[in-house]
């Protein structure tokens, strides 16, 4: 790792990286300040009840909301980290490499006297620190706002950081991919957009597979099967296989993103 380019781009991300993040506990901050006024609501059961199974399965509501950490992982997890998590890696990921070989910035960078893999191996420390950050910011934002705005409700600590393990490492994943792209192409928008297209499929293909029973095979083809956070919230799913698959996948790709651009062609 070089360090000198690690602290330069990190300060040149760093407005980004404490936006996302302090989005992110806002948000999350919001969903728990609603929850006692949604958990004594009368009726909510029996509306819920209502709705689809199929709809109701596919954003991990059947259960209901019993525990705070159920509501938590189902109406933040579910859909907004996600979106915020995913508009993070897919951006920054870009902006790291492909932006920087798109304007000819690389071409300074290569001129220090750096080994491209020291190079492509620093810009990929500064996302996962970024990625870092964000989720750890998330994550001690739940459990210090459920302490401080709510009272008498069961809220399990540890599965609520199961959820964020999870998490992080699925964008750990993510993260890892669109790097890849970012690596190997020259334009900055076809890697963002071949990055998101792909994010956007596999969000899609989990989405329909758990609303429909005749397409349920497509959960098995994303990448977001592995990140199931009322599930894991209610202790109901082994989350080590997960974590180990995510992991490697990651560690992975991050490793031939690296490798291929010390070998692959530049723009002069």
């Amino acid at each position: 790792m070089n360090l000198t380019l690690y602290a330069k781009m990190l300060k040149v991300h760093a407005k980004s990286i404490s936006s996302y993040a302090i989005g992110s506990a806002l948000y999350l901050l919001l969903i728990i300040g609603i929850y006692p006024s949604i958990a004594d609501a009368p009726g909510l059961n029996d509306l819920m009840e209502s709705m689809p199974e199929s709809f109701l399965a596919a954003f991990g509501m059947e259960g209901g909301f019993q525990h705070v950490s159920d509501f938590i992982a189902g109406e933040y997890y579910g859909l907004l980290y996600i979106v915020i998590l995913s508009i993070f890696s897919l951006m920054t990921s870009s902006q790291l490499m492909a932006r920087l070989i798109d304007r000819g910035s690389m071409a300074y960078i290569l001129a220090t006297p750096n080994s491209r893999k020291k190079i492509a191996f620093t810009q990929s420390l500064v996302l996962l620190t970024g990625l870092l950050i964000i989720g750890l910011t998330t994550m001690l934002t739940g459990v210090i706002g459920t302490e401080l705005l709510i009272d008498n409700k069961p809220f399990e600590a540890m599965s609520f950081l199961k959820v964020n393990l999870v998490g992080v490492l699925l964008f750990y994943a993510i993260s890892a991919y669109s790097f890849l792209f970012s690596s190997l192409l020259n334009d900055e928008r076809q890697a963002l957009g071949i990055s998101g297209l792909l994010t956007i499929l596999f969000y899609g293909m989990d989405l329909i597979g758990k609303m429909s029973d005749k397409l349920d095979w497509m959960v098995n083809l994303s990448i977001f099967a592995t990140f199931r956070p009322v599930e894991i919230a209610r202790g109901t799913v082994e989350i080590w296989p997960s974590v180990t698959f995510l992991f490697i996948l990651g560690t992975l790709l991050y490793a031939l993103s690296i490798i291929l651009f010390s070998k692959r062609d530049l723009p002069l």
